[in-house]
């Protein structure tokens, strides 16, 4: 947008800019640089509750405020009369750019964005409609699309025209209570192209400082109109605000920018306003646009523990961390805090061992440093019930697993097996404990009632255990369990507090029994008499083990309440919260405290129920060409013979075979969250005769392959090698 040369007469807007501080500080008080919220602004509140605060033991909605505001908002000034349409303007444009004489489009540039009240005079849908609702913002969203799009391709005296008017608009309006009018003005300006450029950064920074001390009231409003801004549009907003974070965080000319001392500000308060966004894209459903692209993959290059210890110790005080907002930070970077809390949790834990057995006078060993876990392959599930139940005091510790009667050490591989081997048999149907619908290809828990439901709680443990010791399994539950996983993310002190509760919907059910949700769906939409035609009333008819037939009232006195049109929506979300919360309450509320009593962390505060399925799971896109990409070499060359056979050989494998290739070499057929390059794949040369198959190295993801002579003998032997893996020796 603006080239170099116009970047001499923006420093003159810096100094112009720094003044403002100067004098604010003659007419009142203000807090130091760091802080984010700007004091004495009459009727001034808080900043809104958009982040996560480590006492609190549920995430926060920006959606709490009532529709009508509860405090009076000041008179709105009466706006000049601009008549100028979408027409008048291209019109303009389209003149100036035949003659270039841009005189008319200077002229409306200069004059329509030197003052707030400006800018709503050109921009509003009708300027004697006060529009003081959250559902109309009354911006003419086509004009300033228009004018923006123009803007960048007009002469540098007209785009310096603008900024100068911002500046004029920003020093007009810092001080004072908000009008709707303003808010329209801030909402415009964030969706200025200028600010992509780094030369317009110290105006950009305070026009987000303005915004992000805005009070949750006005906040309300721009959330809910920043979400009837096309996608297009609001995506341009949000990279842009992340750009502004990742230049400050990391810029490419620091001279550009004031010295970082001086300016603490300016990356809490784009995040702030990013917050806004990320929370108008949360009240839609499907979101405007992905949860994903709100990551800022720059963070992943920072100190990201110490921000997490900045967020334990003091929560949502004034000092700033980027893990009170979550969404910014990849799942990448999430996995990296996660992992480096576990084995400071492991380190502690082991410690307190060591510790504890000196103190008795005892000789220490290393076995009391790991979890260490002891199967028969002959009894899996009770075994490994057995060990983690007599082990409980140990589940923090490093895992190891050893099956009796084979001489494997584990490094890594026999842990992988002992997970795939363990959910492959718990999740068999003839086991029942799991239902697998065939319609949805997922698996949810059973309702049959059961003696004991320490096998969900022994479910849940490995899913902690995956977690904790970075494990990938192959579980198929739905998006929904990882939902009722996080309620609440932090294991409640009182017992009696119930767990694995969380607002379903009919959206939740088609995601397990869409056959059922369709039906229930077209019961919602049904245009007859539901009472006569359907005849139902709020009970429900279910069939328990044995066969045994059972009811169940969805409220007191149900099977004595018929289904009307009147009631069917409250039946409906009835029906859907027994089915996915109440009729398994028992269940989940053992695979809920198996899981949290390996990853009880307040990590899991910074993370999306999406997002805890990708660390549990992996990803099960496989992209060979990138495992290729990213595979090392010992003793061959990449372009030796026998490595093109065998990327020729994979590349051509069906999805199964391919599954069972990085089964063989890795202990596990998913993706970790990094990708493909996070396998650290290795191929090594076997010096053996190439009559033998290939051998694996799961500990290390190593594959050794010996030079074969030709494709089709390779073929051959790595096919029956990947199709006959189970077990362990030493070579």
């Amino acid at each position: 947008g603006l080239e170099e040369g116009a970047k001499s007469q923006f420093s003159t807007f810096n100094n112009f800019i720094t003044t403002i501080n100067q004098k604010k500080e003659g007419i009142r008080n203000r807090s130091s640089p760091t802080q984010l919220v700007i004091p004495n602004i009459k009727n001034g509140k808080d900043l809104p509750p958009l982040c996560l605060d480590v006492r609190q033991k549920q995430r926060m909605s920006i959606d709490t405020l009532p529709q009508e505001l509860k405090a009076p908002s000041p008179p709105e000034p009466s706006l000049p009369v601009r008549t100028k349409t979408v027409k008048d303007f291209q019109d303009d444009v389209e003149k100036s750019k035949a003659s270039g004489d841009w005189k008319a489009v200077h002229s409306f540039y200069s004059t329509t964005f030197d003052s707030f009240m400006e800018i709503n005079a050109a921009f509003k849908k009708d300027t004697n409609s006060p529009f003081n609702t959250i559902e109309d913002s009354g911006i003419d969203a086509k004009f300033v699309n228009v004018v923006y799009d123009a803007l960048l391709n007009t002469p540098q005296d007209v785009q310096k025209s603008v900024l100068k008017g911002i500046i004029n608009g920003l020093l007009q309006e810092w001080t004072g209570p908000r009008t709707k009018d303003d808010l329209r003005a801030y909402c415009i300006l964030l969706q200025n192209p200028q600010f992509s450029n780094t030369s317009t950064y110290v105006i950009y920074a305070h026009l987000l400082r303005q915004i992000a001390a805005l009070t949750e009231a006005d906040h309300h409003f721009l959330v809910h109109w920043s979400k009837k801004i096309s996608q297009k549009r609001f995506k341009q907003v949000v990279d842009r605000l992340l750009q502004f974070i990742s230049l400050r965080l990391f810029p490419a000319k620091p001279e550009e920018f004031p010295p970082m001392v001086k300016c603490t500000w300016w990356i809490p308060s784009a995040t702030k306003v990013l917050a806004l966004f990320n929370a108008a894209n949360s009240l839609i459903s499907p979101p405007i646009i992905s949860y994903t692209d709100f990551y800022n993959s720059t963070l992943d290059h920072i100190d990201l523990m110490e921000e997490y210890h900045n967020w334990q110790c003091y929560g949502n005080s004034h000092r700033f961390s980027f893990c009170q907002y979550p969404f910014i930070i990849s799942i990448a970077a999430k996995k990296v805090i996660i992992q480096r809390d576990s084995e400071q949790q492991m380190i502690s834990i082991a410690r307190q061992s060591l510790v504890d057995k000196v103190s008795r006078r005892q000789k220490p060993d290393m076995n009391m440093l790991f979890l260490n876990v002891k199967v028969r392959r002959t009894h899996l599930v009770s075994d490994s019930l057995d060990e983690l139940a007599r082990k409980k005091a140990d589940l923090k510790k490093k895992l190891k697993v050893t099956f009796v009667g084979e001489a494997g050490l584990d490094m890594g591989g026999l842990t992988k097996e002992w997970f795939l081997l363990l959910i492959r048999q718990i999740f068999h149907p003839d086991y029942g404990m799991f239902t697998y619908h065939k319609d949805s290809h997922c698996h949810w828990f059973s309702s049959f009632k059961c003696d004991n439901y320490s096998e969900f709680r022994l479910v849940g443990a490995l899913m902690g255990l995956a977690v904790y010791n970075s494990i990938t399994l192959d579980i198929r539950f739905p998006p929904c369990c990882y939902k009722k996983l996080l309620s609440p993310p932090i294991v409640p002190c009182d017992h009696n507090t119930l767990v694995g509760i969380c607002g379903v919907t009919l959206d939740d059910l088609f995601q397990i029994m869409p056959e059922l949700a369709h039906g229930l769906s077209e019961l919602l939409s049904y245009e007859g008499n539901v009472e006569e035609d359907f005849y139902s009333t709020f009970q429900v008819v279910f069939q328990e083990e044995f066969g045994v037939i059972k009811s169940y009232n969805l409220k007191p006195n149900g099977d004595k309440i018929p289904v009307t049109n009147r009631n069917r929506k409250e039946y409906v979300q009835l029906y859907v919260d027994f089915l996915l919360n109440k009729s398994i309450y028992k269940q989940f509320a053992a695979f809920y405290y198996g899981f949290h009593s390996v990853c009880a962390s307040y990590a899991l505060l910074l993370l999306r129920p999406e997002e805890v399925e990708i660390l549990v799971c992996g990803s099960p896109e496989l992209d060979m060409s990138a495992l290729q990409r990213s595979t090392q070499y010992e003793g061959y060359q990449k372009t030796d013979l026998t490595i093109r056979y065998f990327w020729d050989v994979v590349l051509g494998f069906s999805l199964d075979l391919q599954k069972k290739l990085l089964h063989f070499a890795t202990g596990s057929d998913r993706v970790p969250v990094g990708g493909m390059a996070d396998l650290n794949f290795k191929i090594s040369k076997s010096e053996t005769s190439t009559n033998w198959l290939p051998v694996a190295h799961t500990c290390f993801n190593q594959l050794c392959l010996p030079p074969y002579k030709n494709k089709k003998e390779l073929k051959q032997k790595l096919i029956i090698g990947i199709s006959n893996a189970e077990g362990f020796g030493l070579e």
